[in-house]
């Protein structure tokens, strides 16, 4: 009994025991063989400036997939059937990726945005319905805190389906503000003594020149353009800085006092 029973054992592992072999030596190669290539692809992001929070997303995606090829390679040299894991493998990403839709959709444009890289972490934006300075680029999620200190998390298919204002991509910003004048005031000295203001101001740049131009008329004012470049760390306190003195000089006895609507800053 003992002997056929180590017979058996001798046919059994003359007949899988080099499959067996090769199916572990497949493992074990295909193991290492796909950390190489995880990290062939990390260096190459990583050479291509792409954003670290991809190169670990698309490396570790990677790495599975390949390991999945080995283990299915493995079995099959077992003698396994794998069509029917392949099949059932199939049918799982389809369920998943139905109920995961909305997810699958931040993904995407969470990776389209590391990417092509619209804004950065520090950018002052307003997408996705809102605005403030952004903290924070996930694979899902884009958050931002807002000026009061709040933080808001937008998902990233809301932010990528609209439009996305960059308000810091560019060094500079221009102040716009309009101003209604009384027609009984002289033009020429309006414009004389806003350009006092804006001269008297260091941050306000030279290149391009500041303007001073009549945009419109009404039956009881006249309104005055006051536009200027400046850096666009600059652009919110100088604003307010020019909103200031030109209430002083309304208040002024320089000029008559305005019939019209107090200055109104033209939208951004």
């Amino acid at each position: 009994m003992f002997g056929q029973i180590l017979a058996r054992s001798q046919e059994l592992v003359a007949l899988y025991g080099l499959n067996v072999v090769a199916a572990v030596l497949i493992l074990l190669i295909g193991r290492w063989a796909a950390k190489i290539v995880r990290k062939l692809i990390e260096n190459v992001m990583a050479r291509t400036k792409v954003d670290t929070t991809l190169i670990a997303f698309v490396t570790s995606l990677a790495y599975v997939a390949m390991l999945a090829f080995v283990i299915l390679a493995a079995l099959g040299k077992l003698g396994i059937q794998t069509t029917s894991f392949i099949a059932v493998l199939g049918a799982a990403g389809l369920a998943v990726g139905l109920a995961l839709q909305g997810s699958l959709s931040n993904f995407a444009a969470g990776v389209l945005m590391i990417v092509f890289k619209p804004f950065k972490v520090g950018d002052v934006v307003e997408a996705g319905g809102a605005s403030g300075t952004v903290q924070k680029i996930e694979i899902f999620n884009t958050i931002l805190k807002s000026p009061d200190n709040k933080i808001i998390i937008i998902p990233n298919s809301k932010v990528g389906g609209g439009n996305i204002v960059n308000f810091t991509a560019e060094t500079t910003r221009l102040v716009d503000i309009q101003v209604a004048f009384n027609y009984r005031d002289e033009i020429e000295k309006i414009e004389r003594l806003l350009r006092q203001i804006m001269e008297g101001d260091e941050r306000i740049l030279k290149t391009p020149a500041p303007a001073i131009d009549v945009v419109k008329f009404s039956e009881t004012s006249v309104t005055i353009a006051v536009r200027a470049w400046v850096k666009t760390e600059d652009q919110a306190a100088l604003t307010g800085h020019i909103l200031r003195k030109i209430k002083e000089l309304f208040d002024s006895k320089d000029l008559l006092p305005p019939l019209a609507a107090p200055p109104v800053l033209a939208a951004p």
